[in-house]
C-alpha cells in the first residue's frame, strides 16, 4: 500500500520554523496589491491620482506596491 506522501506539509514546516504568519502576511499583501493594480488598470487611475483620492502621498502609496517587504499598515490597505 502506497501512501500519498510522508511527513508533514509545508505549512506545518513553516509553523515549526515560526515563519507561517510572516509568509501568510506577505502573500496577502501581494494578492491585495495585485488586485488593486488590476482595478487601477480597469478604471485607468494612476498611482498619483489614487494617492490624491486617498489623501496620502505618492511615496506612501509606492510602499504598498514595493516589491520588497516594505512595511504597510492595515490602515493604508483599507484606504486603498
Amino acid at each position: 500500500m502506497k501512501q500519498a506522501h510522508l511527513g508533514s506539509n509545508f505549512d506545518d514546516f513553516l509553523a515549526q520554523e515560526n515563519l507561517l504568519a510572516e509568509c501568510e502576511a506577505s502573500a496577502l499583501k501581494r494578492v491585495a496589491t495585485w488586485q488593486l493594480a488590476e482595478e487601477m488598470k480597469r478604471c485607468r487611475i494612476s498611482r498619483a491620482k489614487l494617492a490624491s483620492r486617498m489623501k496620502t502621498s505618492r511615496t506612501t502609496l509606492d510602499r504598498l506596491f514595493a516589491g520588497d517587504e516594505a512595511p504597510v499598515s492595515l490602515q493604508l490597505l483599507e484606504l486603498a
